[in-house]
């Protein structure tokens, strides 16, 4: 098939992400230190693949400055990553700030501004301190609330001259749908109504810390933005019929909106009060707080794209006798003929990237955004080693081609997107997954000493990077 030339905007940003909890590993960590992530591997650890965990990780903590040179030598414009909040604080109550953690914070931003590259730093990466999980219910309390602005307090005083970009949470979903929703992590207790607490103390902990950003007047110091990193699925019905329309518009009510229009909009969807009260799972709130919500909106987004969802009307009743789910009113739709991702087991659809600018666009005032994450897991890929032992990935060039060609055209279209974050950086821990899935433009050699390879598709990232351009499939994009 003929190939097109695409053409990158000079100032779109083309960098890649991680996390903390996923790369730095345990070394220097305090015994009261552990984050629900840690507490989780050591509660449960039978589930984690070979039994790789944040243990060790990547030991990004003591190599950062070894990933930071890859990282110039790639060309990354911006690295963004998290602070860990279980391990930035000695007592959270009152937000002491442990010297030594803080203090490799300080030095790897340092070095990532010497080598060239800007921070992106996300306050919360699932890395919520166990001892408040523990103790008062994690995102469950107000309280916790509160603690989480005041360790936002502290970073923004240490790191605000330096940082430009900021966010409150990555993926705020997702840690409540695994325990409280669907219970297939650890603890294991299905509670839709706690589901819903932790959904809107996120939300409202985002508000109040954009809050304080404005009370630091950090944008006017410094040019910094504040945001959230957010992941919604672009949502597909089966058909054009109402019964699937009214499938997917619930769906994206309690995973999607719940999110983005408090964060974007300052408000949530009238459509989601009511019901939350027909199945009495009603988030605890006061009026005031729903001020704070409206006033303090976020100055962009973040978006965590990988694939698309589907969903029908379900095709059999619910069971009554189990507590409320969303799934009440729709059930995944398996689309025939597919193209897929056998390692991930997720639908490959470049086409999400332009139908959730559009939706942007549309729906959320063209509000300025860019995609924090996309990117390609695949297992075992020592498989794809030639003979000079460099991974020929040519899948993911691929993967990330198209998606980036596809959004790309909603840029030309007028979307403000600004730019796109692969996810990862290099081959990282996953929840359960652990390294098991590979997602790196640099290799995490496990069997020699965790050191570093570059992969083939981080060279022709740095290509495209260098020359503001790639080729891609002419396809329907075009037509």
């Amino acid at each position: 098939m003929e190939k097109l030339k695409i053409t990158i905007p000079e100032d779109f940003m083309l960098g890649a992400a991680v996390s903390a909890w996923q790369t730095e590993g345990w070394s220097g960590k305090k015994d009261t230190q552990d984050s629900y992530l840690d507490l989780w591997y050591k509660e449960n650890k039978n589930v984690w693949h070979n039994g790789y965990g944040p243990a060790v990780a990547t030991d990004f903590r003591n190599r950062y400055k070894e990933d930071i040179a890859l990282m110039k030598e790639i060309g990354l414009s911006h690295f963004r990553t998290s602070i860990n909040w279980s391990r930035f604080l000695t007592d959270y109550e009152n937000a002491t700030v442990d010297e030594e953690y803080a203090n490799y914070i300080d030095d790897m931003i340092n070095e990532l501004l010497r080598n060239g590259v800007e921070p992106m730093i996300c306050l919360e990466h699932y890395e919520l301190p166990a001892e408040l999980f523990t103790k008062y219910g994690g995102w469950e309390s107000k309280h916790v609330v509160e603690l989480f602005v005041k360790y936002a307090e502290k970073v923004f005083d240490r790191y605000g001259d330096r940082v430009k970009h900021w966010f409150t949470f990555n993926e705020p979903v997702v840690v409540q749908t695994r325990v409280y929703l669907d219970a297939i992590r650890w603890p294991f207790e299905q509670n839709t109504k706690k589901w819903m607490q932790w959904n809107y103390h996120k939300g409202l902990a985002t508000a109040k810390v954009v809050e304080l950003f404005k009370q630091k007047d950090l944008k006017a110091k410094t040019g910094a933005k504040i945001g959230v990193i957010l992941n919604p699925e672009v949502t597909y019905a089966r058909s054009t019929a109402a019964h699937d329309q009214q499938a997917a518009e619930m769906y994206d009510l309690f995973f999607n909106r719940t999110f983005l229009d408090p964060a974007i909009k300052g408000e949530y969807p009238a459509p989601l009060f009511e019901l939350m009260e027909k199945h009495d799972i009603t988030f605890d709130h006061t009026e005031d707080e729903l001020s704070i919500i409206k006033n303090n909106t976020v100055d962009y987004v973040g978006i965590n794209l990988y694939f698309p969802h589907r969903v029908q009307a379900r095709t059999s009743a619910w069971n009554n006798a189990v507590p409320f789910h969303p799934a009440y009113y729709y059930e995944k739709f398996d689309m025939p003929g597919k193209k897929m991702n056998p390692h991930r087991g997720w639908e490959i659809f470049p086409q999400i990237m332009y139908d959730m600018a559009t939706r942007i666009k549309e729906e959320y005032g063209n509000i300025e955004w860019f995609i924090a994450e996309n990117g390609m897991g695949v297992e075992n890929e020592k498989r794809f080693k030639n003979e000079e032992n460099m991974i020929q990935d040519d899948y993911r060039i691929e993967f990330i081609s198209e998606h980036l060609k596809w959004l790309l055209k909603a840029v030309e279209e007028g979307a403000n997107c600004k730019g796109y974050m692969l996810w990862a950086f290099s081959d990282n821990v996953s929840p359960m997954n652990a390294f098991k899935n590979r997602y790196g433009l640099v290799e995490i050699d496990l069997e020699d000493n965790r050191n570093r390879h570059l992969k083939k598709s981080a060279y022709w990232y740095k290509q495209i990077i260098a020359e503001r351009e790639f080729h891609a499939l002419n396809d329907a994009v075009n037509k």
